[in-house]
Order: C-alpha cells, then sequence, then structure tokens
C-alpha cells in the first residue's frame, strides 16, 4: 500500500523542484563530494568540541564565508534511535549476524530517546520550520521519524490517515497522525551499510504499507530488497559515495528545511568526505559518530550552481528606475578624467 501526503543555512552542497524525482541507483566508488558541508550551531545530545587551537597561518578554510541564501538548504541529521542490534551488539559484535535481528526495531529504551529529542524538537520550534521528512525504509529509523517529527495521537475515525498505526513492530505504541507535520518520503540511499548483517536487510515494501499508511515509499522502485546481499559487505568507499548521490538528490527537492533520520554507518562515511579540508574543530563537529537518537544541523551549499532554485527574497531595486553611480566608481571616473 503506498500513500502520500499533503501537508500544509559555514557550508554543505548539492537540484530544485521535481518533488518526485527518484534518487538515482546505487554509485561507483571512486566518487567524491564536490560540495561543502558546514555544522549550523544547533544540534541535540551532541559532545564538547575539540581543544584544537588554529595558528596564526591557518590556510582559507579558516576564513568566513558567505554564500546566497537561495543557493543554501538546512539539513536536521538525526541516528535512528537504540534499536535492538545496538543492545545485542554491546554484549557479543559476532549478534549483528544473527537473522533474529533482521530489520531490527527500537528498544524501550529507544522509544524513550524518541521521546526526548521530540521534546526538544517542538519546545525549539524547530518541528514548525521542517518541509520535509526523510527517512532510511528500516523498521528503526521510520520508527525513531514518524515519533520524532510525527503529528499527535491518532484515533479512529479522523479524516486523515496515520503515520504509524498502533503497537506497528511491537512497538506497544499507540498510533501517530499524518495531521499537523510535514510530509514524510521513505529513500532507498540514505540506508545503512548494506550486505552480511541481517539487521540491515528491510522488509518489503508491501508489508510495510499497511504499518505506515501516510508514508511515501512510491521513490523506492523494488518491493523486495534487492541491495542487500547475504555474503557481501558494502565497501566503505560505496557507503560514502552512495551518501554523496543522496545529497546531490536533494537539490531536486524545492524544501530548503529537511529532517533526514539514517544510520550511524552512513553518516559517519558520508560526512567524513565532506569534513575534509575543513578547519579540524569544524571537521571533528562534521565527522564523529553520531550517539542514538542524536540530531545535528547542517547547511547544504549548492557551490557548483547545479540547483535551480530562485533566489526568493532578493529583490532588483530600481524600482522605478533612476540614476545610481556608485560612489567609488565616480571617484574612479573622476580621477581618469584629471590624468
Amino acid at each position: 500500500m503506498t500513500v502520500t501526503t499533503n501537508s500544509p543555512i559555514a557550508s554543505l552542497q548539492l537540484l530544485s523542484n521535481r518533488s518526485r524525482t527518484r534518487p538515482p541507483n546505487p554509485p561507483p566508488s571512486k566518487l567524491r563530494p564536490p560540495r561543502l558541508l558546514l555544522p549550523l550551531r544547533t544540534r541535540y545530545a551532541s559532545s564538547s568540541s575539540s581543544s584544537f587551537r588554529p595558528s596564526s597561518a591557518m590556510d582559507d578554510s579558516t576564513c568566513p564565508c558567505l554564500f546566497p541564501l537561495h543557493r543554501c538548504k538546512i539539513l536536521h541529521l538525526v541516528r535512528h534511535a537504540q534499536g535492538v542490534h545496538n543492545v545485542e551488539a554491546e554484549k557479543d559484535e559476532k549478534a549483528f549476524l544473527s537473522p533474529s535481528l533482521f530489520d531490527a526495531p527500537l528498544t524501550p529504551l529507544g522509544w524513550q530517546q524518541v521521546d526526548n529529542l521530540r521534546e526538544h524538537v517542538h519546545a525549539s520550534g524547530l518541528l514548525k520550520r521542517i518541509e520535509l521528512v526523510i527517512t532510511s525504509p528500516l523498521l528503526r529509523t521510520l520508527q525513531t521519524a514518524i515519533g520524532v517529527f510525527g503529528g499527535e495521537g491518532y484515533v479512529d475515525g479522523m479524516n486523515v490517515l496515520p503515520l504509524m498505526v498502533a503497537n506497528a513492530g511491537n512497538s506497544g505504541r499507540s498510533a501517530y497522525s499524518s495531521s499537523n507535520c510535514p510530509p514524510f518520503i521513505a529513500v532507498e540511499l540514505c540506508r545503512e551499510h548494506l550486505g552480511v548483517r541481517p539487521c540491515d536487510s528491510r522488509r518489503s515494501i508491501s508489508e510495510y504499507g499497511p504499518l505506515f499508511p501516510a508514508i511515501d515509499f512510491s521513490l523506492i522502485e523494488d518491493d523486495k530488497d534487492v541491495w542487500w546481499k547475504a555474503d557481501v559487505r558494502e565497501p566503505n568507499e560505496d557507503v560514502a559515495a552512495r551518501g554523496t548521490k543522496f545529497l546531490n538528490w536533494l537539490w531536486t527537492r524545492e524544501e530548503k528545511e529537511i529532517a533526514i533520520v539514517t544510520h550511524s554507518g552512513f553518516l559517519f562515511h558520508t560526512l567524513k568526505e565532506y569534513g575534509k579540508g575543513c578547519h579540524p574543530m569544524m571537521r571533528e563537529e562534521i565527522c564523529k559518530h553520531f550517539a542514538n537518537c542524536e540530531l545535528r544541523s547542517m547547511v547544504l551549499v549548492d557551490r557548483n550552481m547545479v540547483g535551480k532554485d530562485p533566489p526568493v527574497t532578493n529583490y532588483p531595486g530600481k524600482i522605478p528606475a533612476g540614476s545610481d553611480l556608485p560612489s567609488d566608481t565616480a571617484h574612479k571616473k573622476l580621477n581618469e578624467k584629471t590624468i
């Protein structure tokens, strides 16, 4: 079942307003990110900064940067809350290979983490600014995304679909409404490190549909999980390349402020590429591993002019038209006449 809902800024880089553009297939491993990624000074549950002190001869990466607003997007990156696989692997790393952890759900502690982040998102006013929620199509990310950014409790008889039905994935949770929240879409490109570990394999989309009726799964081409291979673990560089493709794809979206709920490995390998060339303190902010249910806000900057977003807040001036010779230009012309 596939349902689409209609719900009513230093730097990172990457196209613009075809909202149903399908993400590209898995990428080649040598792709380097052409864009820049820097932290927006707001975060949740992150650790303290590095004690590195810059010398007087730092490179250009220490200089402040200015970018046109319409060449930027704000991304709120979230790692899923604690999953059953996180707990079991803490006891024995071999548990990652257990078939019983297939598409692992959140733990009760994970749901508490979700509730706390939800409170932060509401109290900070962040939820009101987010135009779109993108989630990896695995149970733990779907549950996290809905629990943090979804609408208030759903009851039978409402004239909207639930984002998540009651007890989805044996969560013990009541249903979540799709009203008074951004639209949600599932995107395959932001999945966790692929292969070998059953916890990183997903269910069929036809199984997810009835559990998450108001999530748009239409951008996922295959009902079955054809990306995950039982005997091949995706190389780290391929994860980073896939992450770059995902961030490039974001520029096919018209939304300017987007929440993305994804995974530790995906975030680490993707962001590590973007931290190259940054000031060491900023690199630390960008590249360190995410904690469960941590949120970091980043600015995505389209330095390669890939996107097509218009400068909606710019104003051309000279309306009505009139003389407006700048003083520095006038001074230059005066000097030219006296020579």
